[in-house]
């Protein structure tokens, strides 16, 4: 589905992504696991078509994108829950919602996917009136999520979904991610400082070190590798 070949990219003169390769297959939950500052949330934003790729390719469904506008990029079905969530504080969850789904023009499927979202996050029916900076940090994730749900993407990114949030949360947010990717086939590239929550719900990973890829595996090896252990786990 998705592929990196050689990526490279930054910002100015310094260089972020260092050449990096991997793979996103359909259907899976993959993850991309490294410290702060590793070049995790500038391999989602090259992909998204934010920061420029500089050299190699990211091909999706074996078209080159990486020469695409943003736009042109979510037409194809990838969508980005950013860092930091960045919804729309002044507009209601309602809109936030809408705002979601303005490429759509199928009114029944909306309506429907509504219906799933509100299902996933109950609070957020509720508050729907409510303008979303009035919402708590577990809040707007999950309307950060729903969001970009309703894009019906068929790659999702998140970025660092579990940051700022209580543990309580972390652990709804990844159980609805879990189930976005079993109940609608989404398929989930993650990225997360929060190693051991991200190999739980994963099916493989990826180590990114200063901008290059120095582990990759299944989720279940990369939690028995001791040097993950050691780094990312706290074990």
């Amino acid at each position: 589905m998705l592929k990196l070949e050689n990526v490279q990219s930054g910002y100015g003169n310094i260089l972020a992504v260092k050449g990096i390769s991997l793979e996103v297959n359909e259907g899976e939950i993959i993850t991309l696991i490294g410290a702060n500052g590793a070049g995790k949330s500038t391999t989602l934003l090259t992909i998204s078509g934010i920061v420029s790729c500089r050299a190699g390719r990211i091909l999706l469904n074996d078209e080159e994108i990486h020469t695409l506008g943003t736009d042109e990029i979510v037409k194809r079905g990838i969508c980005q829950v950013p860092e930091g969530r960045h919804i729309f504080p002044e507009l209601t969850v309602q809109e936030n919602l809408d705002m979601g789904a303005f490429m759509r023009n199928d009114t029944q499927q909306i309506k429907a996917d509504l219906d799933y979202v509100f299902s996933l996050f109950p609070i957020l029916e509720e508050r729907k009136n409510q303008d979303g900076g009035t919402l708590s940090g577990g809040e707007q994730q999950m309307l950060a999520v729903s969001r970009a749900l309703m894009a019906k993407p068929k790659l999702l990114l998140l970025d660092e979904p579990s940051m700022g949030l209580a543990p309580l949360i972390i652990k709804q947010i990844f159980e609805i991610i879990r189930k976005i990717n079993k109940e609608s086939n989404t398929t989930i590239f993650l990225v997360e400082q929060n190693a051991n929550q991200a190999l739980q719900i994963a099916d493989r990973g990826y180590v990114i070190e200063n901008g290059k890829i120095t582990i990759t595996g299944s989720a279940e090896s990369l939690l028995n590798n001791q040097d993950v252990q050691k780094a990312y786990l706290g074990l």
